[in-house]
Parts: structure tokens; C-alpha cells; sequence
């Protein structure tokens, strides 16, 4: 098997990696990078041009996985995408939006190469998108070669899968994005236990060792007391949160801490692609069980849309709940925009629930201390840091230890290291390197070949 990472820096951003299987060429992934704009955060993709790709596979739908897929999809006329059922309810949903922020860039940041693709082009897209259920066995063949298919259940997102392929008499995994702990609204992984010839491993959590006592039960029970603490004490809690699986899992916990009288009585404001997702979520719930969503919980909290009109630097002062996107707090999202107006009163409360790139707002501000200067750059405006800034492990990815509990009991000949900040694969190299003294640990550097 040969690998190449398009990934133009490595590290989390355009993933995605071009695997060959004999005569067959496959596409894992074909993601965005958040923190770039243009054609610069799509993946390298001129190693492809001017020759057959045979096949797509999605792990998921988030936009660093699925991003720029109708990119590649117009260079490839032809080729087919597979998926999990789940995620092909997502997928064009997903897509449309993007398309739509893109379109909102150019007008607003001048980006010439926005949008990258059109909604028009989406919608030819979707006729290539084939889901299939976890577990189901999908055969491929080439002109020489043939491959077998199978996604398995990787908790992390509703749809999101790892990916086993079977070549003669090689077996292959990628573990894609994966979480094992279990979720309010999505079970944990399911993977395959025993032996793979070669596996490929996400690496999010590799520097980050959950303390003892920061289990996800405790880590629940701990932001409904923060929630109820602002609330009482005359203030406002903001949530930033990735709109699809974040969301919905933080509303689930919401629903049911009022249900059983653990919740403080407050207003819940949520608007905007998390809350159009829901929907999505009652459908996967009904039509494929890899969920546990129901769509009338949003009914029960009473959950009330954000005023159309944000203003900058102004605390609302509704003694309220926000549980908006972004989850990094991206310049000019809700969350942003909240947060300009929460964060310079010690009343207030702003709780991070995911990861944070330390580069982008939602990062430097975890990063800050109290009394310091925060500046939000694109309003502008600065302000003191007055509000409480806490951080809940609710993270979508897998433990460390858990994924190298994987990964050894595999006794992979080869494991190839992705997903991961530097620091993050370096420490997976290192325990890896302790652990399988036999096995060859690869971090690819993008745009090599490398045989595995």
C-alpha cells in the first residue's frame, strides 16, 4: 500500500490522504482547513490532476473532513463516494452551508477564490453519494485490483466512522476521528479488536492526559453547577459549540438536567446550523438507530433564536444561557460576538466544551488571564478579562491512552500517525516506539510517498 498526505502543513486542517491498493487509487477524506482561506486551506491536490482516482471514502462530515469535496469531485467527474447512511443525510446539508459562508467572505473579506464551489455544483455532487450501514461489507474493483469496504461505528459524530479495507491478504484501518466514551446522544466506538496490518491513527488528544476526576460524568455534572452558578449570581453563561454533534450532545445534557430539577430555571438562546442539524439528528435517530435524539427536547427547554442583531462589546444582561457556534469562537460568529459583550464583566461566564486551536479567538482566550487585555480583533474592541473562563473535558476525541490501547492490541506492522498537532504525534512516536518495538511508526510529511 502506498500513502500520500495532501495535507499541505499536516498537523488538523485539509485532511486527507490518497492511499493506493495495487491498481487502485482512493481518496480518504477531502477536508477545509479552518484557519485558512481560499485555495490555500484545500488540500494539495495536483498530485491527482491528469490521473484516475477510483475511489472517495468519508470518515465524517465535519468541514475539516468534507470541506472541499466537490473540489475534487469536479477534477473527478466520475468517481463514486461512499459513506456511512448517517453521514449522507448530513453531507449536502453541510456542504450548503459552507457554500454560503464562502459566499459571505467574499463579499466581506474580499477572498477573490470564494466560493469555492457552488450550490449548483453541490446538488450535482449528491447523485455520486452512496451510505451504508455500519458493519455492511461493500466490494470495489478495479481493472486488476479489488478491495473490501467497512465502516465501523466511531462515536465522535453522529455518522463517523472507521474505515476497514481488505486488500488480498492485508488488512487495513483508519481510525478516522474517534471518541469510545459513550455521549449523550451517540454511543461509543465500536471497532474491530485484533490484528491489522497497517493502521492510521488520529492523534487530537496526544499531549493532553485527562486528570483523575475529569471522567465525563463528573465533567457533566460540573458545567450544570457552573451554569446554575452564573445564572444565581446575576449573570449570563455562553457556550461556544461546533454546530454538528456539539450542539445537539450539550442540548441532550441541558433536557435532561431540567427534566430530573438540576438545571436553574433561565432562558436558552440557540440559533443557526446547530439548531437546523437537529432535525437531521431525529431523522438519523429514526431511520438508521445510530443515534438517541429527539427533536422535541428543543420544545421542552423552550429554546428561543438569538436576536437577528448581535452588537459588539454589549452584554445583553438576560441572566440567560447562550449556546451558539462557534466552538473556537471564530472571528464574526455568535459566539464571537456574545463574548465581546460577556467577557468584560465578572458576573458572566464563558465555558469551552470541545477542542480550541490555540491560534484561533476561543484558544488565546483559554490561554488569557484574568485582568488581562483581550482584544477581538475584526469588531475591534478591547476589553478587560473580568468574565470566568472555564474548560469541561467533553472533548469529541479519544483519550490517549485509549487510542494506544488500540493501536497496540492491533500489533500493526506499520502505523501511520495523522490528525495531530506535532507535539500530539510526537508523543503517540514515543509511546508507540515502547510499546511495538517491531512496528514501523510513520508521521508522514505532507506530499511524500511513503510504503506501508
Amino acid at each position: 500500500m502506498k500513502l500520500i498526505d495532501l495535507n499541505r502543513d499536516g498537523g488538523i486542517g485539509a485532511n486527507s490522504l490518497l492511499v493506493q491498493f495495487g491498481d487502485l487509487r482512493v481518496l480518504v477524506d477531502c477536508g477545509l482547513h479552518p484557519k485558512k482561506v481560499g485555495r490555500a486551506a484545500t488540500p494539495d491536490l495536483t498530485l491527482l490532476r491528469g490521473t484516475p482516482l477510483d475511489l472517495i471514502l468519508i470518515t465524517h462530515c465535519h468541514l475539516d473532513h468534507i470541506g472541499s469535496l466537490p473540489v475534487v469531485m469536479r477534477e473527478h467527474p466520475n468517481t463514486p463516494v461512499l459513506m456511512t447512511a448517517a453521514s449522507r443525510m448530513l453531507i449536502e446539508r453541510m456542504l450548503h452551508n459552507s457554500a454560503n459562508v464562502m459566499m459571505r467572505q467574499r463579499e466581506t473579506e474580499n477572498i477573490p477564490d470564494y466560493p469555492l464551489f457552488t450550490h449548483e455544483e453541490i446538488e450535482r455532487c449528491v447523485g455520486r453519494f452512496t451510505g451504508l450501514a455500519p458493519g455492511h461489507v461493500k466490494k470495489f474493483r478495479g481493472a486488476r485490483d479489488e478491495i473490501e469496504i467497512t465502516f465501523h461505528h466511531a462515536g465522535h459524530v453522529a455518522g463517523a466512522a472507521g474505515i476497514e479495507i481488505r486488500h488480498k491478504h492485508r488488512a487495513v484501518f483508519f481510525t478516522g476521528d474517534v471518541l469510545f466514551d459513550n455521549q449523550r446522544t451517540l454511543t461509543g466506538a465500536k471497532f474491530p479488536a485484533g490484528h491489522f496490518d497497517t493502521l492510521v491513527t488520529e492523534t487530537t488528544r496526544g499531549i493532553t492526559e485527562r486528570p483523575v476526576g475529569k471522567e465525563r460524568v463528573h465533567e457533566v455534572a460540573r458545567l450544570i453547577a457552573t451554569i446554575n452558578d452564573a445564572i444565581q449570581r446575576g449573570g449570563s453563561l455562553l457556550l461556544p459549540v461546533f454546530a454538528l454533534g456539539r450542539m445537539q450532545e450539550v442540548l441532550a445534557i441541558l433536557h435532561d438536567a431540567r427534566k430530573f430539577g438540576r438545571l436553574v430555571d433561565c432562558p436558552i438562546y440557540a440559533s443557526g446550523l446547530g439548531m437546523d442539524l437537529a432535525d437531521y439528528f431525529d431523522e438519523i435517530t429514526r431511520k438508521t438507530k445510530t443515534l438517541q435524539f429527539n427533536r422535541s427536547l428543543v420544545k421542552d427547554l423552550k429554546i428561543k433564536p438569538l436576536p437577528r442583531k448581535l452588537n459588539p462589546g454589549e452584554d445583553p444582561q438576560q441572566r440567560s444561557l447562550y449556546v451558539v457556534s462557534s466552538g473556537m469562537m471564530v472571528a464574526q460568529t455568535p459566539s464571537y460576538l456574545l463574548a465581546s459583550g460577556l467577557l468584560g464583566h465578572a458576573r458572566n461566564t464563558i465555558a469551552f466544551v470541545g477542542y480550541c486551536d490555540p491560534d484561533t479567538p476561543g484558544g488565546q482566550l483559554l490561554a488569557a488571564r484574568p485582568g488581562d487585555d483581550f482584544v477581538f480583533e475584526s469588531i475591534p474592541l478591547k476589553t478587560k478579562v473580568k468574565a470566568h473562563i472555564e474548560r469541561f473535558e467533553l472533548s469529541g476525541h479519544a483519550d490517549r491512552e485509549e487510542l494506544l490501547e488500540f493501536a497496540v492490541q492491533t500489533e500493526a506492522r506499520s502505523i501511520v500517525l495523522t490528525h495531530g498537532d506535532p507535539p500530539a504525534r510526537a508523543w503517540f512516536a514515543e509511546a508507540l516506539a515502547a510499546q511495538l518495538p517491531r512496528t514501523k511508526v510513520i508521521d508522514p510529511v505532507p506530499l511524500q510517498t511513503y510504503q506501508v
